[in-house]
């Protein structure tokens, strides 16, 4: 099987009818704006790879918006800077093709809160007859309770385990993939509930026609989540703890932390086990600013995780 085009590309939804929403009531919202042919300022958060994006251009495109009208900024890049928000300005200063336009500013949580956030709140008072803004973001935490306020807020819910592991196996069974449902839980442990990463990992490891166990193939085709969720699979825990201690980058750890709860069958199968699972990783998370050095708040933290069954 030859990779002719990205998986997480060929199966990105092209409309708002093929979006795999997981609340009813949020797909129904979302119609009734296309309805009505407009939107208030929103904010979409959620997981990465859940689909914020995704959701948000389909918006635009069924809003049926002129090109010109619309302008993309990444809150990590160009609209970090305070000078972006000079051209935002004459973005908004001009008057709009149509009815009016749109700002999406993707990962706007990471936008400056110091400089580009303020100006950003005044912009979306002052041109609200004409200009209306999207941000999705990750950690809605980090924008400012005044933009807040001034957006529709709009979490992206997260499918579940199940859901996330059908929609994967669908894609499979579409490519002619043959698989197995224990190899296909590990990739799915390891990436949930980001459904890119998921496809960007399964699709190099099923060139040969059958899901790849994890460790079978080439380095490159790996990612070292997978290989640790193969070893607390087999109750390797020692390993798996040094493996996830070695391998996590000390600037990932609440993403770390995250990853181990949305997996939270990993440390117990009970329901009170996975009640102390919840307890021990919130520990960890509050211990982040406490702690200099975040391998050994993670490394304790997995040997508390670890001790759940004991």
């Amino acid at each position: 099987m030859s990779i002719t085009k990205l998986w997480v590309e060929k199966y990105r939804p092209n409309t708002v009818d093929n979006y795999a929403f997981v609340d009813a009531a949020q797909r129904q919202q979302v119609e009734a704006w296309i309805r009505e042919g407009s939107i208030p300022h929103l904010m979409l958060s959620g997981s990465a790879g859940t689909g914020k994006t995704t959701l948000a251009k389909l918006l635009i495109a069924e809003l049926g918006l002129d090109d010109y009208d619309v302008m993309y900024a990444n809150g990590s890049k160009e609209a970090r800077k305070v000078e972006w928000v000079d051209r935002l300005i004459n973005f908004c200063q001009t008057m709009p093709f149509g009815r009016f336009k749109v700002v999406l500013i993707d990962e706007a949580d990471f936008m400056n809160p110091n400089s580009v956030q303020p100006a950003l709140r005044n912009l979306m008072e002052d041109y609200s007859q004409t200009v209306r803004f999207i941000l999705t973001c990750n950690y809605p935490g980090k924008i400012l309770p005044a933009i807040h306020s001034r957006c529709q807020g709009f979490p992206i819910i997260k499918a579940d385990h199940t859901e996330f592991t059908a929609r994967v196996a669908t894609v499979l069974v579409s490519e002619g993939v043959e698989f197995d449902l224990d190899t296909l839980d590990s990739y799915v442990k390891a990436t949930y509930p980001d459904m890119r990463k998921c496809l960007n990992l399964l699709q190099p490891n099923s060139v040969s026609g059958r899901l790849a166990a994890p460790g079978s193939t080439d380095r490159s085709a790996q990612d070292w989540r997978l290989e640790c969720v193969e070893l607390f699979k087999a109750g390797r825990v020692r390993e798996a703890r040094t493996l996830l201690c070695q391998s996590a980058d000390a600037d990932e750890a609440q993403e770390i932390f995250r990853w181990m709860y949305d997996n939270i069958e990993l440390w117990g199968a009970t329901a009170e086990h996975q009640d102390q699972a919840i307890v021990i990783i919130r520990n960890g998370i509050a211990n982040i600013p406490l702690v200099a050095d975040q391998e050994i708040n993670l490394s304790a933290t997995l040997i508390e995780l670890s001790q759940i069954n004991t």
